[in-house]
Parts: structure tokens; sequence; C-alpha cells
């Protein structure tokens, strides 16, 4: 595994399309890295490059209305599950200062489901805009195939059965979060930046094409590794409710986007992350095979729902 951009580099071609022997070697790569650091890059990720240019497109489109056109689909009552967020809303937890941008939901597009279709927030149409809703449907079910092939190897990685998270993901409660992060014009909070250092709530986080640098990683030696994007990767780290289920074997690493060197203050940044949640439902319990002398449990059960309204109450999206 060479690590170019800051983490370590796997290929899911081999898990997907290797012999048996490359499929492991996959597994025991993605593994190692989700037990030392919690990120990967990945590369023949099967997300289209002319799929990512095209939601790049849509949400710069959107993201340059005008305020007042955006904050139409600033939908209340639904901890923006849904739509947009306006800038400053969302903070790290423990913080106070609102992070520097702004962003977009696009969550699940539930099939064969009526009644679960019905406990999830409707995804947002923007009327100014009729491509932006199609263009996030597309790219949502190809990050969400995608999270459904790396939960396989992370399955198998565990000894459990190599489909043990379908279920739990099929019309789960994923998300897809366009974000920008507007010029850092005037004077600005003390404290406040692009995003403060956290962990990701959900099972994993898949992200693809930064249009420019400033995400860093907390390592096992407690410095701040930049992670460079490159072309043709995705990067790919685990989030709180894996580590929890793994009882902490795998880790959610602390991670943060930090402000622009001076010469660059006046430029945006964009980025698209998407967030593979699983149904509600989902035991978050320790599994069994994660918990022994060395390493008792560590967490008490809840599960995903409940985890999930939790983390959203203390980054300030939920009151």
């Amino acid at each position: 595994m060479s690590s170019p951009q800051g983490i370590p580099s796997v290929d899911l071609s081999e898990f997907l399309t290797g012999d048996e022997k490359q499929q492991q070697k996959f597994i025991n790569e993605l593994g190692k890295a989700y037990e030392d650091i919690g990120f990967v890059a990945v590369r023949n990720h099967g997300i289209s490059q002319e799929l990512i240019d095209e939601l790049y497109e849509q949400m710069k489109i959107f993201f340059g209305q005008d305020e007042a056109v955006k904050n139409k689909y600033n939908i209340p009552g639904i901890g923006g599950q849904r739509g947009y967020t306006p800038f400053g809303k969302e903070h790290a937890k423990g913080k106070t200062a609102g992070d520097l941008k702004e962003f977009w939901h696009f969550g699940q597009f539930v099939e064969n489901e009526p009644a679960l279709a019905e406990s999830y927030p409707d995804n947002v149409d923007v009327k100014e805009q009729p491509d932006f809703l199609k263009v996030g449907k597309q790219a949502y079910k190809a990050f969400e195939d995608t999270g459904r092939h790396l939960l396989r190897a992370i399955a198998l990685h565990l000894g459990l059965e190599e489909t043990y998270f379908n279920e739990h993901i099929h019309n789960g409660n994923s998300i897809l979060r366009p974000i920008h992060y507007p010029p850092i014009t005037g004077e600005i909070e003390e404290g406040a930046v692009r995003a403060g250092e956290h962990e990701d709530i959900n099972l994993i986080t898949l992200l693809v094409g930064a249009s420019a640098d400033g995400l860093q990683v907390l390592n096992k030696q407690n410095e701040w590794v930049s992670v460079t994007s490159i072309e043709d990767h995705i990067v790919v780290n685990v989030g709180d409710m894996l580590q929890r289920l793994t009882n902490n074997k795998l880790k959610s690493t602390t991670h943060r986007v930090i402000n622009p060197s001076k010469e660059n203050l006046g430029t945006s940044r964009y980025s698209v992350p998407f967030f593979l949640h699983p149904r509600s439902e989902m035991p978050l319990n320790c599994l069994e095979s994660c918990i022994d002398e060395n390493n008792p449990k560590h967490y008490e059960d809840i599960t995903a729902g409940e985890y999930l309204m939790e983390r959203l109450r203390e980054i300030g999206l939920v009151k």
C-alpha cells in the first residue's frame, strides 16, 4: 500500500474482480488501515468521473444563487436532514463557533417500503434547477453501491458473514452532502474554521473530489496529517457507529478541514461526503467477537436511530 496522499491506498477492483488471493489482500489492507488510522484512499471505486463532474457542476450552480433563493430550501423542523443548511449553522461537538460552510442534504430514495418512506423526510426539488435532484439521486445510488462493497470486505475482516451489513443498510438513513466552503472575507468568529475537529457519526464516510486541500487527519502520534486529494481516488473513513459496533477495533479518527493559506482566503472549497448510515433499528451493540479480556465492552447498547439523534443534538442540528 503506497500513501502518496497521507493515508494508505487500496484498490477495490482487487476485491470485486480479483482472484481469491487478491480479494484477501484487499480485505487485509483495508482492515489494517481501519485498525491503524481509520482512513483509506480507494481507487477503482466504481463512481464515474462523468457523474462526479455533473454533481460538482450542479452544486456550484446551487451555491452560487442568491441567499434568498437558497433559504427557500432551508426546511424547518427536520434537523437539516434534507435540503439546505445555511452558512455557520453546524458546529463541531463541544464547540460554539459555527463551521465556515453551507451544505445540502440528499437522503434515501426508498424502494418498495412505503411505511419506511413515510418515516423519512422527502428529498427537496429545487425549482430553479431541475437537474439538481436527478443528478443527486444518481450520485447517491453510486455512492451507496460502493459503500456496500466496502462493507462486505469489512464484514469479512471482522469474521462475519460477507452480507452481514446488507439488510441493515438497505433503504438505510444515509446522507449525501454537497458542501461549499465560501471565500473567507472580513472578520470571522474566534476559533471558527471550515470544519472543526470531529469524528463522523455513521458507519463509513465516502468523500469524493475535494476541490482544494484542507482535510487533515489526527494520527496515533497525535499529529495532524494532511490528506491531499489525488486523481481517481475517493477517501473512505470509519465512523463512530462502526467504531462502536466493533468495540474500538476499527478506528473512527478525528479529522478537520483547516482554513486556507492567506493567499487562498478568497477561494471557495467544495467537497461531497456520503455518510453511509444503517436503518434506524440496527443495534449498535458491541460485537461479541470484538470483546475480550484485553478489550472489555466499552459502550452501552443502543440503536442507530437513538445514537444519531443524540449526536445531532450535540452538533446543533437538532434542539
